[in-house]
């Protein structure tokens, strides 16, 4: 199994969720992308802040994904395809 652990990889993936999400769900995924990837993006000390500015969404989306990071720790999400 291919593991991600680099920005560029989780920046496509998060413009992926963030571009395919149903109208008016947008920052729903991108809680879910902060939940989903929690993990990787902690244990390899990345910046949410690059990943973001690597996905072309936003900047002011950092924040947001930063909510699912902490959302993480309490959260077990249901849809885990992106």
């Amino acid at each position: 199994m291919y593991l991600l652990s680099n920005v560029s990889d989780l920046g496509r993936i998060l413009s992926d969720m963030y571009h395919k999400a149903p109208h008016g769900k947008q920052v729903a995924k991108i809680h879910l992308f902060g939940v989903k990837y929690a993990d990787v993006i902690m244990r390899n000390n990345l910046s949410v802040k690059e990943i973001v500015s690597v996905s072309g969404i936003n900047p002011s989306y950092a924040t947001e994904v930063s909510k699912g990071i902490k959302l993480s720790e309490f959260v077990i999400p249901r849809d885990l395809t992106t």
